[in-house]
């Protein structure tokens, strides 16, 4: 195991920032992860900083900060980037937007400076054509919400995706993710929507916005956390505390190091930036 972590976190040394995703890797479903909040503390020890990245644009800035607290992890808001505020950044300020989503992607729309209406609000239809339709996570999504947002996007609206998870890591097992909704919206309205989370460009820029050089990306699955690594050129660990529940040689792109969770990899990294000194 030193061996391969040295191998596997060669160009993670000392002093770089650690983008770390949140479901599946600091808490599944809510719940924490034991070991989570050790791990972060090793990262910091050894000097290196942590921003959590996160596809789930449900939960405000506020309650992820109370999140990664429950969790014995200390963040500040400037510590966090979401789906959310990768697709608020596409869109101008002053400009208006039609949403299917919570809180969180609300509230990024809002610092932004753009002019959200939920779809479910009965006053949201028979106005003027929103510049966009943005799709995030949520659990209040219905018939007539798909119905009003596919008339927005055929009108003229962009129809912008916070992400395209398929499924959300929870306690219980796995459910419909934001993916599921963006895929109905875009059957019903015929449009290909832009997606703003991991993998893609718009959260891969506020990541290097927000930070100078990136030691690796951790993450429970490679289709997004390992293509975000690939993206910024930097090493991916894989955890298998989420989606992904074991390593095999099918996984694109694959991993530079496997750990069990968040610790293992936290352990070996220690380990291979003390080995290369």
């Amino acid at each position: 195991m030193p061996d391969d972590a040295v191998r596997g976190f060669a160009r993670a040394k000392g002093g770089g920032t650690w983008v770390v995703d949140l479901d599946g890797v600091v808490w599944r479903g809510g719940e924490p992860i034991p070991g989570a909040g050790e791990a972060v503390t090793l990262l910091r020890a050894a000097g290196g900083r942590v921003l959590f990245a996160s596809n789930n644009s449900s939960p405000t800035l506020e309650e992820l900060i109370e999140r990664l607290r429950i969790a014995g992890i200390a963040a500040g808001r400037d510590e966090i980037v979401t789906s959310g505020m990768a697709a608020a950044a596409m869109l101008d300020p002053g400009g208006q937007a039609l949403v299917v989503g919570d809180d969180g992607l609300m509230e990024a729309l809002a610092a932004r400076g753009v002019h959200a209406t939920r779809a479910t609000d009965e006053r949201a239809g028979g106005g003027p054509t929103p510049d966009a339709v943005v799709v995030g996570y949520t659990k209040r999504f219905d018939y007539d919400v798909l119905a009003r947002v596919a008339d927005a996007v055929r009108a003229g609206a962009r129809l912008i995706g916070t992400n395209e998870d398929a499924v959300l890591p929870s306690s219980g097992g796995l459910l419909p993710g934001t993916g599921a909704i963006l895929a109905a919206v875009a059957t019903a309205s015929g449009a290909t929507p832009v997606v703003a989370g991991k993998p893609h460009q718009p959260l891969a820029t506020l990541i290097t916005e927000r930070v100078e050089r990136i030691a690796a990306v951790v993450g429970d699955r490679p289709s997004t956390d390992g293509e975000l690594a690939r993206r910024l050129g930097v090493p991916y660990a894989l955890v298998l505390t989420g989606i992904t529940a074991r390593a095999g040689d099918e996984l694109d792109p694959a991993p530079d190091f496997v750990g069990k969770d968040l610790l293992a990899v936290a352990e070996a990294a220690t380990r291979a930036d003390a080995a290369s000194r």
